[in-house]
């Protein structure tokens, strides 16, 4: 247990509990380094930083250290086939043939392109896990991973049921982007939303940026009254699915073998568009406003488009996560498995603790990044604690 934290950075007035849940979190829940920001209606009134930049080192993070976000990546990553359908260029209920005819195989044809966004292809696990160096080819094409989708049989008819798709969602999505674009979708990122907003937030790490990251690492559970009510300890079933070699849950976050090394500069660089996505707190807060509305001039989804996000996909028993999940179109929504901040909310979690959600009713975007990882999936205290902690300073 931490005694003392140096928070630095600035909060609005009417936002001080979330300082004050932040603070606790690395007095009371362990936290390592992270770091927290808030936008409302466009503008930014929290924006804090913590700790140490490495997990496992000294050094401060600083007012511009960023960290692997693991699964929020795909909150990002959704929000490119959205826009390419808001263009007028991806029709989200279309085959994914139409775009990528090497999909069609073993049983997909039927596939839409709206099954990948809501865990609904049936393709959440590959019959031939991958090495690292098979996931993670270079340039952003990830040619032999995309090949390995669309050439697997799905374990369920495209479409009648959803489990999360924890890797093969970057290669889902990456394949299609590909093949729509004709870019990679870290280019694509970089260039149509990265760019113009001003974000630190790669899926792809350039090699100017590196001195910036953290390293991330495993952090031991703080004490159960730490959790801030959350229980911690996952129901019987759940902790067998991790533990059984067979289930879905255990090949589904097994996909790439052995586990690629997050901290290694080729996983940094290749940027999977499911969970290696790099990011500052700041820049993922300004990213889900700009979902929202205008941020100093630039808005990424129109009102319709904002409504297909959040519009209920999936909901119900997880195939995979083996808990009720609720998915939009790329996008986890509130519930029991994903507290966010009310009904209307939408974001990603990433396993481990980081998250980023925005709430179009309350006009609330938040960015939570840490180097801290624990083992839960979704609902980690420390994110939660901030969740509530905004919901006090909104009123």
């Amino acid at each position: 247990m931490r005694a003392e934290v140096d928070v630095q950075g600035t909060v609005d007035p009417g936002f001080e509990p979330v300082k004050d849940a932040f603070t606790r979190n690395f007095e009371q829940r362990g936290e390592r380094g992270a770091a927290v920001a808030v936008y409302r209606d466009g503008r930014k009134v929290v924006d804090l930083w913590a700790g140490t930049r490495d997990v496992d080192g000294d050094a401060p993070w600083a007012v511009d250290t960023a960290q692997v976000v693991r699964s929020v990546t795909k909150g990002v990553a959704a929000a490119v086939p959205l826009l390419l359908h808001q263009r007028g260029q991806l029709d989200l209920d279309a085959p994914v043939g139409t775009y990528w005819p090497e999909y069609k195989a073993a049983g997909k044809e039927r596939t839409l392109v709206r099954h990948l966004l809501a865990h609904r292809a049936g393709v959440p696990v590959l019959d031939a896990p991958l090495t690292p160096d098979e996931a993670l080819d270079a340039g952003g094409r990830f040619e032999r991973a995309t090949a390995a989708v669309a050439a697997q049989a799905p374990v369920w008819e495209p479409g009648t049921d959803h489990g999360y798709h924890a890797h093969t969602y970057s290669w889902l999505l990456a394949g299609l982007v590909q093949r729509v674009t004709g870019r990679s979708i870290g280019r694509w990122v970089a260039e149509e939303v990265a760019r113009p907003l001003g974000l630190d937030l790669w899926l792809g790490l350039p090699d100017d940026e590196a001195r910036r990251v953290g390293r991330v690492g495993r952090l031991d559970e703080p004490p159960a009254a730490a959790s801030g009510g959350l229980v911690l300890r996952p129901k019987r079933s759940v902790a067998e699915a991790y533990q059984d070699p067979g289930s879905l849950t255990r090949r589904a976050f097994a996909v790439i073998d052995p586990a690629p090394d997050e901290n290694a500069p080729e996983y940094r660089a290749a940027g999977l568009p499911g969970s290696g996505g790099i990011a500052t707190a700041r820049a993922l807060a300004r990213f889900y406003a700009a979902l929202l509305g205008p941020v100093d001039g630039h808005r990424l989804f129109a009102p319709a488009t904002l409504a297909l996000a959040r519009t209920e996909e999936s909901a119900g028993p997880d195939r995979v996560l083996v808990v009720g999940t609720r998915f939009g179109l790329g996008y986890m929504l509130h519930g029991p498995a994903s507290p966010l901040l009310a009904p209307g909310s939408f974001g990603h979690p990433g396993r481990g603790g980081s998250l980023a959600f925005a709430d179009p009713e309350s006009g609330v975007a938040l960015g939570y990044v840490t180097n801290g990882m624990r083992k839960g999936v979704t609902a980690d205290p420390r994110a939660q604690a901030l969740v509530r902690a905004v919901a006090k300073a909104i009123g």
